[in-house]
């Protein structure tokens, strides 16, 4: 037997990918303190929209896209980090710049890191560390980036639904949206078929999507047929996009907070243009803000309350195949196999399916099984937001939607999965003392 390399002989077969990349961070030092937390690691928004789309591009390496990072490919991740250290570094001080020219300008609208941390990657690229002229180009960066936003910012969202008069015709066409009767009914199909088209898309999607079958889809109008079976009572809550047993007329509203915006279904007309206004990017490919919230009232009303049949076509492909995500589920074609079995592949998973079913509403078991209504919330969210700046759903980026979904789902549930886990390790640990 040849004695192979040591190294490789004794790596692990997965390393934590969270764990690869604090590791690396920590090496990064004082440079990327403004990209951290308080522990020194990187923020949730640093690996969002930094690390993941921009250092380690999951979608372009795959292999640096789980939960668990096999290790033939860990010390590839530790030198991809490594190597882009001197650009974060200089990212993070052009972000403090920034922040100092923001604050100066007196801008309030929007969160910084959102608005200026891949800009800030960008300068960083071109410009490097900033130099004697950093004043000038932060203050016209942040300039530039406000003008983008145009008249489309929260103020003048709030502004334009609370003015008296005009609210109260708002709520009129609300009102008058949800009164219309539904379109005609296409010529019904036959028992078995809408589900059995979806999944013969979803069999090639993550391989070879076929664009022919996907036009198909659209000009059958199956997406619009599919949210017919949201209509009866609980169908909608069942998906996680409501938390009523009957879809509702949603209010005008006035305020939000990203931190406690309710299900897609029960947000109102504010709310939901309010998560699309939180990123200043491609708002310029948005309408002027009257024909938005007027758009945004006809929303609420259509199939799916999404305005493009690709859109509401996308919705039922990932209603069919995050079947698999759902306890006891069957994933029913390729593509859905595919995302159940990256799911289960996640170990804090694992772990949770390994426990006996628990009693209590909070406990692993819970939280494993509302993952396919998490899923559901974040395509609705991702495709409302496209429709909001005008981005089409093609055949060819339609598996990348819909396994990105998981992605961001997984790292979101990532860590609360592990604490409800840690404490119900705990409670049997004291009852057993």
């Amino acid at each position: 037997m040849s004695p192979g390399n040591p190294t490789t002989a004794n790596a692990p077969a997965t390393v934590p990918r969270a764990l690869l990349i604090a590791e690396v961070w920590a090496e990064l030092g004082a440079g990327v303190a403004p990209l951290s937390n308080g522990q020194g690691q990187p923020l949730a928004r640093t690996v969002k929209l930094l690390l993941d789309p921009l250092v380690l591009r999951p979608v372009l390496n795959p292999h640096f896209a789980a939960g668990q990072v096999r290790g033939q490919h860990a010390d590839e991740l530790r030198a991809t980090l490594r190597a882009a250290g001197p650009r974060l570094a200089a990212t993070a001080a052009w972000f403090t710049r920034l922040k100092r020219a923001r604050r100066t300008l007196r801008i309030t609208e929007g969160n910084p890191q959102d608005l200026y941390f891949q800009r800030c990657f960008e300068l960083a690229g071109t410009l490097g560390e900033p130099g004697a002229d950093a004043e000038r180009v932060a203050t016209e960066t942040v300039a530039e980036i406000r003008e983008a936003a145009g008249g489309l910012t929260v103020t003048a969202l709030r502004r334009h639904v609370t003015d008296p008069h005009r609210a109260a015709e708002l709520r009129q066409r609300l009102a008058a949206a949800w009164a219309e009767p539904p379109a005609p009914a296409a010529p019904p199909l036959a028992e078995g078929a809408l589900t059995a088209a979806l999944d013969d898309f979803l069999d090639g999607v993550a391989g070879a999507p076929d664009r022919g079958k996907l036009a198909g889809l659209v000009s059958g109008r199956l997406g619009s047929r599919d949210a017919d079976s949201l209509t009866p009572p609980g169908a909608a809550l069942t998906c996680g996009l409501t938390l009523r047993d009957r879809i509702a007329p949603p209010e005008l509203g006035e305020s939000a907070s990203k931190r406690t915006l309710p299900p897609p279904f029960d947000r109102s007309v504010f709310e939901r243009l309010f998560a699309g206004f939180t990123s200043a990017f491609h708002r310029e490919a948005m309408p002027e803000l009257p024909d938005l919230v007027l758009q945004e009232i006809q929303r609420t009303a259509a199939p799916w309350q999404l305005a493009e049949e690709p859109t509401r076509v996308t919705m039922a492909l990932g209603r069919r195949a995050s079947l698999g995500l759902a306890p006891d589920g069957e994933p029913g074609s390729d593509a859905g196999t595919r995302l159940a079995a990256r799911w289960r592949r996640e170990p804090s998973v694992q772990r949770a399916l390994r426990l006996p079913r628990a009693t209590e509403p909070a406990g692993p078991a819970a939280e494993v099984g509302q993952v396919r209504q998490a899923y559901l919330r974040r395509l609705w969210v991702r495709l409302h937001g496209r429709e909001l700046r005008a981005e089409p759903v093609v055949a060819d980026d339609l598996w990348d939607l819909l396994d990105g979904v998981l992605r961001s789902v997984i790292m979101d549930q990532r860590d609360r999965l592990r604490a409800v886990l840690d404490r119900a390790a705990a409670s049997v640990e004291g009852g057993d003392a």
